[in-house]
């Protein structure tokens, strides 16, 4: 326990450092889990690859599910077709090519090039969703990324076990079907798990705040394996059901967040310590450039043909194609998988390993830290003054058949200047409480609203939706929120109860 304590706090201090100079996290996870190895300070001797494979597939579900409780429906639903496609036809493509590369310039047979192939083509969703998320890219390149991550694993794993099973692989269009019933199977079990899940914790008031992400964590869990049990993706199923759940607006949403983020950190940590610990590294240097060379396959020849022949039918610019190639960020995923045909015995399994270990740690050397510089260069970087969501956060009222939101009014919100009159609140729903600078006060329809200001506001059942959608587009768009376009009921016009839509303000405008 005391070893697994400061492991974690060596861990945690390493996020700091990484913050500041750009390395990402997992490579700091993963040299702690080198350090502590049999070729390391720690001299630990640890081979046990189906123990590494159980938890490192727990742990993915722990990161697919927090990165799903995180996902905005609004960024990702017009990127949806393009991240299914992606996800599908462009996981097929970057396995063929990169596999092709893997046997023609490395010399590997064709089982192992495809299972390198099919290993490395899934972009890894704990890679994607905490880098992307501190990069200020426009918001459909990064529906289009976390929904790629979030949908690709599932038909990657398919592959990979199907590629490592003993014995004659599946002609192709077996192959194509049987992914295809999976993740059907798996999208049915998520979108059901999910809505459930929603609807008991909307309904049902529990007794102690505390347990609601404790339930929200275990409805995510029972959608894996309620979809790996039915024979579907339960990868798929789990991320389904946490981005129902993250869209839901659950009470104490931001006490479940918390919970969610702090258990996809140790997930990584652990699951990066352990592959650290997995590795040798002084069998690693024989494939330092079979690694080098499939990764440069695979980054500069795989990925782009991917993205640019699945988004042939959308409108994408070149510039965003090219981001999103260089986007396709690899982690711990790919080494996790690449444990599954050591498993299964497969002959060169230990190879396979190590090229993909090495191929990981290099390339998010590469890509990691210049993924913001390539953002700038191709003009694709937002601002960060954007306006910021509000912090909303409900606590169901049971008896009394009405919620109660904290609302906290950020630095960069429009909601800052607004009177309380001028939130146009729907009927059923008032401010009853304002906090500003550590003094509470009831306010009056002229009190204007600041930044830093905490809100009580208290609504009815049927209106409680509503209220927060007004409230959330008077933090985007001010009190001229209905003509900007950002959302809440329309005002009422003179023109016999219709409604124009104006053309969208800028800043400049303003």
């Amino acid at each position: 326990m005391l070893i697994c304590a400061v492991v974690l706090l060596v861990a945690v201090a390493a996020v700091r450092l990484s913050s500041r100079s750009g390395l990402p996290s997992l490579l700091i996870y993963l040299g702690i889990g080198v350090a502590l190895g049999q070729d390391g300070i720690g001299n630990v001797a640890f081979d046990n690859a189906e123990l590494t494979q159980v938890i490192g597939y727990a742990a993915l579900v722990v990161i697919l599910a927090e990165g799903g409780l995180g996902t905005k429906w609004k960024e990702i639903k017009p990127a949806l077709p393009s991240a299914v496609v992606l996800s599908t036809f462009g996981v097929a493509v970057s396995v063929g090519i990169t596999a092709a590369g893997a046997h023609y310039l490395v010399g590997l047979d064709w089982r192992q090039a495809l299972i390198i192939g099919a290993v490395v083509s899934s972009t890894d969703a704990a890679a994607v969703f905490s880098v992307l998320r501190k990069v200020p890219l426009p918001g459909r390149l990064t529906g289009v990324l976390e929904a790629e991550s979030g949908f690709n694993d599932a038909p990657v794993v398919i592959l990979v076990v199907a590629f490592s099973t003993v014995g004659p692989v599946d002609s192709w269009y077996h192959l194509l079907g049987e992914i295809a019933l999976e993740l059907a199977i798996g999208a049915a079990i998520g979108l059901a798990v999910g809505w459930l899940g929603s609807l008991g914790l909307r309904s049902v008031a529990l007794p102690a705040s505390g347990l609601y992400p404790i339930a929200v964590m275990a409805i995510a869990v029972t959608a894996y394996a309620a979809g790996a049990l039915a024979h579907g993706s339960g990868f798929l199923a789990v991320y389904l059901a946490s981005v129902i759940m993250g869209n839901a607006g659950l009470p104490h949403w931001a006490a479940t967040r918390g919970f969610a983020d702090g258990l996809g950190w140790m997930a990584q940590i652990g699951m990066f310590v352990l592959l650290g610990l997995l590795a040798t590294p002084h069998k690693l240097v024989a494939d330092i450039w079979p690694a080098i060379i499939v990764g440069l396959v695979l980054t500069m020849v795989a990925r782009p043909a991917s993205v640019l022949l699945s988004l042939l039918p959308f409108r994408t610019s070149m510039r965003e194609q090219a981001l999103l190639s260089w986007a396709g960020l690899r982690g711990a995923v790919p080494i996790v998988l690449a444990t599954i045909p050591m498993v299964s015995g497969i002959e060169g399994s230990d190879q396979i390993f190590n090229i993909v270990f090495v191929l990981v740690v290099v390339y998010t050397l590469v890509q990691g830290p210049t993924l913001p510089w390539v953002a700038r260069r191709l003009r694709l970087q937002e601002s960060e003054d954007t306006a910021a969501d509000l912090g909303i956060e409900s606590a169901p009222l049971e008896r009394l058949r009405g919620h109660l939101l904290s609302v906290f009014v950020p630095t960069e919100s429009r909601m800052h200047g607004v009177e309380v009159a001028e939130l146009r609140l729907p009927p059923g729903a008032a401010v009853t409480l304002v906090v500003r600078n550590g003094t509470s006060f009831v306010p009056q329809p002229t009190t204007v609203l600041q930044r830093g200001d905490e809100l009580l506001v208290v609504a009815t059942d049927p209106v409680r939706d509503a209220a927060e959608r007004r409230l959330r587009a008077v933090g985007q768009g001010g009190k001229l929120a209905d003509w900007l376009g950002t959302g809440g009921e329309p005002a009422p016009t003179p023109t016999g109860g219709k409604t124009t839509k104006a053309r969208p303000f800028t800043r400049k405008h303003l």
